[in-house]
């Protein structure tokens, strides 16, 4: 494996921690600059570090302005510069800093508190800030309804729902009255962990203590019911206390994730007529959901509306009509579209560049994609872990893996920790060079990482493994999937059964079905496209119209693929009349549609019964419906010509040049 000199495909840089060390003793004839002043106010320390964009150099001036005898921090200026490391994870240095003011006597403000709340909120660890909390009173501070507000919020960030009414009760306790953002917090909570009939009380009781809930409220409460199968439930709930844009926004999301657009084209049109005017956001849902689908033109006209009503569309805006053209591989026009974007004064930002980047990988542009990334990095936008993963992803489907390699170490040596998204799109780069054992190193080293493998990296991996006839080493990770509580899925199941059964070990694959079945898994097209392709390559034909007879009395759908797998089994059993049958009944009853596959299995099922005539006939129809012969196809009515005719010689001289190709 090529790996960039230096370089470790599992290596992963760590931050190094800010080192603190304050002087809280005066430094007589100092040569810092400051000291050309008797004294430095508050106002002018506190802008200046608010200023600073790095780090280490707001650190540094802190220090340095600490250590001289022309300043003492006062609760504002550590206020900043916690706020600075908190925005950085710099979790140490704010510990630090707070113990510091302990140590010096400066009163911890409600500011300094609540910045300190939030940096450890921003790291995922709210329950060392609710610990923090508990010693609020060790740094002279009473809570206030504000830093129970932070606190709610930190615990309501990582569902700790179990938290919440205890410290509810606590604010309750000390005599303060919540005011809406408790409640709105509480709201969210109610309808994150499903208890929306819970947060409707709320919102009754909200108005009997006179606390009026607000556009957020409201919001809130509609936009949990927006779930696949209520947005009618939602929608009679927001008609109830009268709408608002933002209520307005919420439906037209929950209408458009269930592809419902021609209604949520109607609330658009209700919201202008009851004098509500849909904002950038309505409006760019709207783009969102019709691209999504591949409807640009009806975006670009909705974009049109926007300037009419004189609604300026963002970076989301334009991000949307991008993925759509991308989505459809029109990429000049996406290239059009950007430029023109970049023109008007629209920064893009890291989501609308990794919009860009994916859609030129998906259409096979790797070399446009790469620069496009160093762009970023140019006009200070780092590329993200999601940036990288589509790199990598892009890299590994043009079966590149020197390009994802480097890729890898670039994000590495950025400070970009893969999640398991792109540790996934290694081990499928990986597995496409057979490099199953690296592959396997690389998931064992994930939960070392802290980013534990999922089902779709064991997916990937048994997939890989199956491909190149490993079946073994792939049935094993049934059981390694559970040392890491992965549960297999169909689709882990289906790759199994498709690797035992390309190898001809159907009694295997018959008792993995039983397995499924037994672990309440339900089969579904994939798994019985799989098994019937399977036992027809084996010769099983009768074994795979019993599989048919048996998912049709189950009310399975069958697919494009499906009929195709049956054709060619009558064709195989010399059943051409059943196959022609087959064919000329689902296309008429408007099922499905024969397509290349069809007619190549048809043919080739016809020639074989001495047809040759026929065999035209239906070469005939299959072009008046517009499907092009493949190699497939020509190969075999060529190979059927000669050998009716009678002249074999040159099938064998096409064999052999086939053989040595």
């Amino acid at each position: 494996m090529y790996l960039k000199k230096g370089c470790s495909l599992i290596l992963k840089t760590q931050k190094p921690s800010i080192p603190f060390v304050l002087n809280t003793n005066p430094i007589p004839n100092s040569t810092n600059d400051e000291n050309i002043y008797t004294h430095v106010d508050e106002f002018r320390v506190s802008k200046r570090l608010r200023q600073e964009p790095n780090i280490a150099s707001a650190l540094n001036y802190f220090k340095s302005i600490a250590n001289s005898n022309t300043f003492k921090h006062t609760a504002l200026t550590y206020q900043v510069m916690i706020e600075k490391l908190g925005e950085k994870c710099e979790i140490d240095g704010v510990q630090y800093l707070l113990q510091q003011m302990k140590v010096e006597g400066v009163s911890c403000s409600e500011g300094v508190f609540i910045s300190v709340i939030n940096s450890y909120r921003r790291v995922g660890l709210a329950e060392q800030a609710l610990k923090m909390f508990y010693r609020i009173r060790e740094f002279g501070l009473k809570p206030t309804v504000k830093i129970y507000n932070h606190i709610l919020d930190a615990l309501l960030a990582e569902n700790r729902f179990s938290m919440i009414n205890p410290i509810y009760s606590n604010m309750k306790r000390d005599g303060m009255e919540p005011n809406v953002f408790t409640y709105n917090i509480l709201l969210k909570a109610l309808c994150k962990n499903n208890r929306v009939d819970g947060a409707y009380k709320l919102l009754v009781e909200m108005g009997n203590k006179g606390c009026a809930p607000d556009a957020v409220s409201y919001t809130t409460i509609v936009s949990s019911m927006c779930k696949p199968g209520q947005v009618e439930e939602a929608r009679e709930l927001a008609m109830r206390f009268g709408s608002g844009v933002s209520v307005y926004n919420a439906l037209i999301n929950g209408l458009c994730k269930e592809h419902r657009i021609e209604e949520a084209f109607w609330l658009l049109c209700e919201m202008v007529d009851r004098g509500i005017d849909p904002n950038v956001i309505t409006y760019s849902t709207i783009i969102s959901s019709l691209c999504d689908v591949g409807n640009v033109e009806t975006s670009l006209g909705i974009l049109g509306q926007m300037f009419v009503r004189g609604c300026n569309p963002n970076i989301h805006s334009f991000t949307s009509l991008l993925k759509g053209y991308l989505l459809g591989g029109r990429t000049y026009e996406a290239s059009d579209l950007w430029n023109r974007m970049i023109r008007e004064g629209f920064l893009p930002n890291v989501v609308a560049y990794s919009t860009l980047i994916h859609g030129l990988c998906s259409n096979g542009s790797m070399n446009e994609a790469v620069s496009v990334s160093y762009q970023m990095e140019e006009n200070s936008c780092p590329p993200n872990v999601t940036t990288y993963s589509a790199l990598i992803d892009g890299f590994a489907k043009a079966g590149n893996l020197l390009g994802a390699s480097q890729t890898w170490n670039r994000m590495i040596s950025n400070g970009c920790s893969p999640n398991v998204v792109a540790y996934t799109c290694m081990v499928k780069v990986l597995c496409q060079n057979n490099m199953f054992h690296q592959a396997h190193s690389l998931i064992e080293k994930m939960a070392f990482e802290n980013c534990p493998p999922n089902t779709v990296t064991f997916n990937t991996f048994i997939k890989g493994l199956c491909g190149c006839g490993r079946v073994d080493w792939a049935m094993k990770l049934l059981d390694q999937m559970k040392q890491y509580e992965c549960l297999p899925n169909i689709t882990t199941y289906n790759e199994l059964l498709d690797g035992l059964l390309r190898v001809n070990r159907v009694k295997e694959a018959f008792e993995l079905v039983t397995e499924i079945e037994k672990c309440g898994i339900q089969l579904n097209i994939v798994t019985y496209n799989t098994i019937l392709h399977g036992v027809c390559r084996a010769g099983m034909v009768v074994e795979a119209f019993q599989l048919l007879g048996k998912m049709l009395t189950e009310g399975t759908k069958l697919d494009a693929i499906t009929f195709n797998i049956i054709i060619y089994a009558y064709c195989k059993q010399g059943k051409v009349n059943n196959a022609i049958q087959l064919l000329d009944r689902i296309r008429g009853g408007g099922e499905w549609n024969p397509d290349i596959i069809s007619y190549t299995s048809l043919l080739w099922g016809i020639c074989n019964s001495g047809g040759m005539q026929e065999a035209f006939i239906y070469l005939q129809k299959m072009l008046n419906e517009g499907i092009c012969p493949n190699f497939a196809t020509w190969n075999v009515l060529v190979r059927s010509l000669f050998s009716n005719l009678g002249h074999l010689g040159p099938v064998y001289i096409l064999d052999d040049i086939m053989a040595n190709k």
